[in-house]
């Protein structure tokens, strides 16, 4: 079975736990990384023997396992990893961490247990088959870990990882593209761990020269084992020191030049001049404050640009307002038309701050006749995950789609004209909500329709969304009563039912569904042949792109929300379904996987199925194909059957469940059989044959019969359901073994992917109701009572208190 990402995530995961006592996670992922790298590029070339990287004799991840359990295993993997370092250049990237360190990693026994665990943990994966043609298994999971160290190092530690989501909007944005030539140069002056100029590279066809550097030693190492295990040669230039004060991309006192930059630099560094003696005519537009340095490194990518550059940038919010000499820098780089757009992503996105950044947009090929600088608010386009916010993959889309078509869309995007920038009542303010109203309308109360009833038609006409894709719904639901106002025709409690039940919304509903079953037939073949030439990203892409632009013309659906049922189902299952057929092929990846159990009974998956009882009891997992939709398609009878019999045990429970409760208690006619209050079938069997023997209890024996009669039925019922299950999962098992390479395809890609799909998509549907009926029920409810009814209420109450007060001889 080929190695799934989701599987060598928890694997992975679990490594970090066998370490996470000692140290913080700034620490443990150097030995997490290392021992990946050292893993990854021995399978490598075991598999290629030209890759890219040499493993020695004696620097291999096979003499690591042969380690396992020697006292002294700390000082063998540091030895191993140092021939490794040695055959290829690599000293003082793989072998920063020191796998003797008694203070981090313990002493004797401790250290000898510890790493002999961790090299087993990665002994069990095998990379020899994963790819890098843009979908790389372990590249992804080297982010994974990235991105949960990054998560764990706190704020001062988590900044050598940019998140992947925000990485492929810069990728996307700085007009990088399939068309991008691979001589074309990029260039990141904070790298980090080179992830951003992953993103960026792998958003080309045939990749893109890369160019980088980093200050902090360890990150840098990062960055070079990041382009090995992406795939990319080791030559790829990443440099070593501080970019302001000493930049290495230099011919004397020029700046070397680049097509394209990307960058997330540290926010707001106070320290950035320290050192500066040489300023290579970055500030030619104003020198940055002393104590802040964002303008720094925007000005020096700048200047690394070519004639024909362009950048993407992050940056905190400040920068586009901040006065003085900021104010000045932001006015010339406006007026010399270098800003092409401005991106506003939403607050703590990033690792080591929570404030909101944005995406500053450089383009100097069109700088002349730029008229004006385009605008996203995409502050609120996010999901909670953890304690950070995220990225949806529609949030990806729809940023990229809008910035790069420039389209206008009312509180999320437009063309500012520069000459609205320079009036003076902004002053070449950037502020993004100056320019873009994204707040949320005022829910106002109407006066009016308080005191004499009725709902605004102002708040109907809201919902215009809603009564275009439903033309008759609100004539059906509301009645003028009186100018401006309207009344429900119907109890706030049947709305529901009553849209629900409307020919318009059966007709959306199914037109909805008959869309996704046309775009899904639309490239089925192409999935049908999915092999181990697929690209998996390039698929999705297509996948995406296309269900996008068929439901764009649909009124009411927001396709970027529909884009992102595809997207997260994606994500969670489809992906490691595919990866598993390119590498085993349709029938292959269908085979049912036996489940280890360890010495201590323990079993390292939950199965899918079990055949046979007890320890003898075979289990089996069913990664691709699901044992539910075989016996959907095969034994539906069978099932219908076993959920009989299952009914008959349950019910036969709960008739056991209810008759103990109502006798066995205190006085009770099964009292006598309760023992520490409980009571069983070998208690009621035995006070049974005792009173029937004593004969001084009728009602009793007559009791204690029928409870035995019913633990019998119960017994009986368990049985026969349990035999059932039984030979229905055998029968299933088997089934595996006769399924066709066309049957698999068939139950994948129809009961599985795309009954999924159309399910997903019609919640969006069921969503978009609810909505609607929750507003009107609460605009209904809001309304109902008009002041006249509440003073006649409040008058009959008044009554009502006084009648009380009165009996009570209260005048």
């Amino acid at each position: 079975m080929a190695l799934k990402k989701t599987d060598l995530y928890s694997s992975l995961w679990k490594s970090c736990d066998e370490l996470r006592g000692g140290m913080d996670a700034g620490q443990y992922k150097d030995y997490i990384l290392t021992l990946l790298f050292v893993k990854y590029v021995s399978d490598k070339a075991k598999a290629d023997p030209d890759s890219l990287i040499d493993v020695p004799p004696g620097g291999s991840f096979d003499d690591m396992v042969a380690a396992k359990g020697d006292k002294e295993i700390g000082d063998r993997f540091n030895k191993i990893i140092s021939r490794l370092a040695e055959a290829n250049d690599l000293r003082n990237v793989i072998d920063l961490a020191d796998f003797n360190d008694e203070e981090k990693l313990g002493k004797g026994k401790e250290i000898q247990d510890r790493l002999s665990k961790l090299v087993t943990i990665f002994s069990d994966l095998d990379f020899r088959g994963s790819r890098a043609e843009g979908d790389d298994l372990l590249g992804d999971a080297y982010e994974y870990l990235m991105r949960h160290f990054a998560t764990e190092s706190g704020k001062s530690k988590g900044q050598f990882y940019t998140p992947a989501e925000v990485s492929r909007v810069l990728a996307k944005v700085v007009g990088i593209t399939k068309d991008t030539r691979q001589d074309q140069t990029v260039y990141d002056p904070t790298c980090g761990s080179g992830s951003l100029l992953l993103k960026v590279a792998d958003e080309t066809s045939r990749g893109i020269s890369i160019y980088g550097q980093e200050k902090d030693n360890a990150t840098w190492a990062l960055s070079k084992m990041n382009m090995i295990l992406h795939g990319y040669a080791a030559e790829h230039v990443i440099l070593k020191g501080d970019t302001i004060t000493s930049p290495q991309f230099t011919s004397g006192n020029v700046l070397q030049t680049f097509d394209f930059a990307v960058a997330n630099p540290p926010f707001s560094l106070k320290s950035w001049s320290n050192g500066l003696e040489l300023e290579y005519g970055r500030f030619e537009y104003g020198r940055p404050p002393e104590k802040n340095g964002d303008y720094a490194f925007l000005l020096h990518i700048l200047k690394s640009l070519k004639s024909t550059g362009k950048a993407a940038v992050i940056l905190p919010h400040g920068v586009l307002f901040r006065g003085n000499a900021e104010a000045d820098i932001r006015q010339r780089l406006l007026k010399q038309g270098f800003i092409k757009g401005i991106i506003g992503l939403p607050a703590n996105l990033f690792y080591g701050t929570g404030i909101p950044a944005c995406i500053i947009v450089l383009d100097k090929e069109n700088a002349a006749g730029r008229t004006g600088v385009f605008m996203i608010d995409a502050s609120k386009g996010f999901i909670k995950d953890g304690n950070k916010n995220r990225l949806r993959s529609q949030d990806i889309h729809k940023i990229v789609d809008v910035f790069t078509k420039q389209t206008t869309i009312d509180c999320y995007s437009r063309m500012v004209l520069l000459s609205e920038i320079a009036d003076p009542k902004n002053d070449y303010n950037l502020n993004i909500p100056r320019y873009i109203d994204s707040s949320e309308p005022e829910d106002i109360q109407d006066l009016h329709a308080h005191l004499h009833g009725g709902i605004p038609d102002h708040d109907l006409d809201a919902l215009n969304g809603y009564w275009d894709a439903f033309p008759q719904l609100r004539g059906q639901l509301f009645k003028p009563n009186h100018t401006g106002y309207s009344d429900l025709t119907i109890d706030v409690s049947q709305v529901q039912q009553t849209i629900l039940d409307s020919a318009e919304f059966q007709r959306f509903t199914d037109e909805a569904r008959e869309l996704t079953t046309e775009w899904f037939d639309a490239h089925r073949k192409r999935l049908e042949g999915i092999d181990e030439t697929t690209r998996p990203n390039d698929l999705v892409a297509t996948l995406g792109d296309d269900l996008l632009a068929r439901f764009k013309p649909v009124p009411l659906l927001d396709e970027y929300d529909v884009y992102e049922q595809l997207m997260t189902y994606w994500h969670d299952v489809v992906h490691d379904d595919v990866f598993m057929v390119m590498n085993d092929g349709w029938l292959g990846a269908a085979k049912p996987r036996q489940i280890v159990v360890d010495k201590n009974r323990k079993l390292s998956e939950t199965p899918d199925l079990v055949v046979g009882t007890g320890r003898s009891a075979d289990k089996y997992k069913m990664d691709l194909l699901p044992p539910d939709l075989v016996v959907g398609r095969y034994f539906a009878k069978e099932r219908t059957e076993v959920d009989e019999l299952m009914s008959v045990w349950e019910e036969a429970g709960r008739g056991l469940e209810e008759y103990i409760e109502e006798h066995a208690v205190e006085d009770g006619l099964l009292a006598g059989a309760m023992e520490d209050e409980k009571i069983n079938k070998v208690l009621a069997s035995a006070r049974l044959k005792k009173v029937r023997h004593e004969g001084t209890d009728s009602e009793e024996a007559a009791a204690l019969a029928h409870l035995v009669k019913l633990y019998n039925a119960e017994a009986v019922a368990k049985k026969a359901a349990k035999e059932a299950e039984a030979a229905l999962n055998l029968e299933t098992l088997k089934k595996y073994g006769d399924l066709t390479d066309g049957e698999v395809k068939s139950l994948v890609l129809d009961d599985k992917w795309r009954t999924t799909l159309t399910a997903r998509v019609a919640s969006e549907v069921e969503a978009l109701t609810l909505a609607l009926v929750s507003r009107i029920q609460e605009l209904g409810e809001r309304y109902a009572e008009t002041v006249e009814d509440l003073g006649t209420r409040l008058t009959k109450l008044e009554s009502l208190v006084a009648g009380h007060l009165a009996n009570m001889g209260v005048k």
